[in-house]
């Protein structure tokens, strides 16, 4: 049951599927607060409806290559309290790693011959507007640009609780908290992490979204 009205602003360059979009989210309890076609209308929208969650296509108008999630990463970074759900038929890597480098939390990247129900994609939509995370995992695989697997199994019951607390989007603080440990225990499990998946600290340092990626990818989510 739908327990609050979540306000969406939708990019998708298809008239056909927009409508359709829109329809059936309003269907399912949502207020689609605008619904555009290009990447500037979706940025304009955005800035003036501050909606729960855009949902962006990527390949949208004038070059139909990289308008949609390039507009979603200056989202990201202008307005970060607006969830972002990416809908696509393709995979682009170096824009999607752009737009989880500060962090998973309140990003979604979905296929859409991968959504195979409705309730689905809704959930998932719930999901990001609550700054949780949808990654569809063969995103997740081609982002890790098919690493080792079952790397989780090396970390220590402890370790794997914070990897999963970070997955889902808890800062050191926050993880602190809720173990009652102090910040500088969590460090150390987040470090022994790092070290056990092998991420050595770089100029660009996004360990912890690559740590995180692992977890998704192993775990299925």
């Amino acid at each position: 049951m739908i327990d609050k009205r979540l306000r969406v602003v939708l990019a998708e360059d298809s008239v056909v599927l927009r409508d359709g979009m829109v329809e059936l989210l309003g269907a399912r309890g949502c207020e689609v607060v605008a619904a555009t076609g290009t990447a500037p209308e979706l940025l304009a929208a955005v800035a003036a409806h501050r909606p729960d969650v855009a949902v962006v296509d990527i390949r949208m108008p004038p070059t139909h290559t990289d308008e949609g999630i390039r507009a979603a990463v200056d989202i990201r970074a202008r307005t970060p309290e607006v969830g972002i759900l990416v809908f696509s038929q393709h995979v682009e890597t170096v824009w999607a790693s752009r737009l989880l480098a500060d962090g998973t939390a309140g990003v979604g990247y979905l296929l859409k011959e991968r959504v195979a129900r409705t309730s689905e994609f809704v959930d998932a939509l719930r999901r990001v507007a609550d700054g949780g995370t949808a990654l569809d995992p063969a995103v997740v695989t081609q982002l890790l640009r098919g690493g080792q697997r079952h790397k989780v199994d090396a970390l220590t019951p402890r370790e794997y609780e914070v990897l999963e607390l970070m997955a889902q989007g808890h800062s050191n603080r926050s993880i602190a908290t809720l173990f009652a440990v102090s910040e500088r225990a969590v460090e150390k499990h987040v470090a022994a992490v790092f070290a056990k998946f092998g991420l050595r600290a770089t100029d660009t340092d996004n360990r912890r979204v690559k740590a995180v990626l692992t977890y998704l990818a192993e775990s299925g989510s």
